[in-house]
């Protein structure tokens, strides 16, 4: 590929000089490295003894971005994004080990036939190549991407954040140093630098050597990989995710969704953010509900005159309160008149991500599966549980809000492309 380099100061000059290496390094890599299933699992599975070997070594690291976060006034939420501790590392160790039980994508086939002629054809998977992963002050997505890379047969080139660079460094030395004890090239997974944002274009416009970019976080970094590569990409949308209380539902069960989806974590992506109500649920059941959530310190927000006679101390809603993610212990409630009125309300503000429903009325929930339109659709049951792990996949690469190629939870079978084969007898064409 050409490269403009005109006007670049030594150290940008540099910094792409890297880029461009390691994608170089990573695309002969992909196209020398073909591991079998037995190989990978062993792969995986060293590596996630290494992790949980090397513990100590990966704490101290995050301990040194943490306190550079504190000091640079990083929010709560990327604190808690970025924090690991024994904990998560067994976790994200686990995690490895739950790929290592998948099903190897590469070489399935699809679907197959035979033609009148003779001609047999089939579609198999194959790997897409090179992946790059844009990601921010998560780095458990470093492990995550390294071990769904290797079971579906990529190399990932990894580009997280300076927020997250000490222990992202520890974490891929580990991951090189065990590939390369098992006889592979280091190079089977990378990690560029992050000291400028120019880095991340560097990436996203390396057309020829990378052959795939999968953004993770926030809206801005999302929108400005999509809007700005050359290489094709997976967009993993912002979660705005709604949850929806119907008049026919069982209120304490109800209570115990939108609780679940708000609180249990809330600076993650399948986080409820906004609260819909049905106006014709009574109102004692509406204040339960919202006291409820105020009991467990979720501040609301919403139109003061709508719904002060059911909550106190409620913060009045601005345009962002229903377009934007919390990221934290807030939700925007409002209230709507039945299902059609909620669908509505989600198809103007939702980001696609995952929307909830609270409904025992068959006919109200048909309704709300048919004409909502996002990744995940939760029909009694809480938004938290739209992931790779909880829906079987292992580790997750992201969640998809596109509907080209992969949407949702993206595992195995989403990080491959498919090729066909033709096999004939001597057949030529007419």
């Amino acid at each position: 590929m050409t490269v403009n380099t005109t006007n670049l100061t030594p150290e940008r000059q540099a910094e792409r000089d890297e880029v461009y290496a390691k994608a170089r390094k990573a695309k002969e890599v992909s196209q020398q490295v073909l591991l079998s299933t037995l190989q990978k699992n062993e792969l995986l599975e060293k590596a996630a003894q290494a992790l949980e070997d090397n513990s100590a070594d990966i704490l101290r690291a995050n301990e040194e971005d943490l306190a550079a976060g504190k000091e640079r006034g990083l929010s709560d939420s990327l604190l808690d994004r970025l924090k690991l501790d024994e904990e998560r590392i067994n976790g994200i160790a686990n995690g490895l080990r739950l790929v290592v039980g998948l099903s190897d994508p590469v070489g399935e086939i699809v679907r197959g036939h035979t033609r009148p002629n003779g001609l047999r054809l089939k579609q198999v998977r194959v790997p897409l190549g090179v992946m790059g992963m844009v990601y921010e002050a998560r780095p458990n997505v470093t492990v995550d991407a390294f071990g769904l890379a290797v079971k579906s047969g990529n190399v990932p080139l990894l580009r997280g954040s300076k927020s997250a660079r000490h222990t992202n460094e520890k974490l891929v030395e580990i991951l090189q140093t065990v590939a390369e004890d098992y006889g592979l090239p280091r190079e089977i997974v990378q990690l560029l630098p992050c000291d400028t944002h120019d880095s991340v274009q560097d990436l996203i416009t390396a057309r020829g050597l990378v052959d795939l970019v999968i953004p993770r976080g926030g809206a801005g970094l999302i929108n400005a990989v999509v809007t700005g590569a050359t290489v094709p990409t997976i967009e993993t949308g912002t979660g705005n995710c709604h949850f929806y209380i119907d008049k026919s539902a069982d209120v304490e069960t109800a209570i115990d969704l939108v609780s679940n989806g708000k609180t249990r974590r809330c600076s993650v992506c399948n986080a409820t953010e906004v609260l819909l109500l049905d106006s014709n649920l009574p109102d004692d059941d509406k204040k339960r509900v919202l006291k409820a959530l105020q009991d467990q310190g979720v501040t609301l927000h919403g139109n003061k005159a709508e719904l002060d006679s059911l909550a106190t101390d409620v913060v009045e809603a601005t345009d962002e309160d229903w377009t934007d993610e919390y990221l934290s212990f807030d939700i925007a409630v409002a209230l709507v008149d039945g299902v059609e009125e909620a669908v509505k309300h989600i198809a103007q503000y939702s980001t696609g991500h995952t929307e909830g429903i609270a409904a025992s009325d068959y006919s109200v929930t048909s309704y709300f599966e048919t004409f909502v339109d996002s990744a995940a659709v939760s029909i009694n049951t809480s938004t938290a549980w739209t992931d790779g792990e909880m829906f079987g996949f292992g580790a997750e690469i992201g969640i998809s809000t596109q509907k080209l190629h992969a949407r949702g939870p993206m595992g195995l079978p989403e990080l491959t492309s498919t090729k066909w084969v033709v096999s004939g007898d001597g057949q030529t064409r007419p």
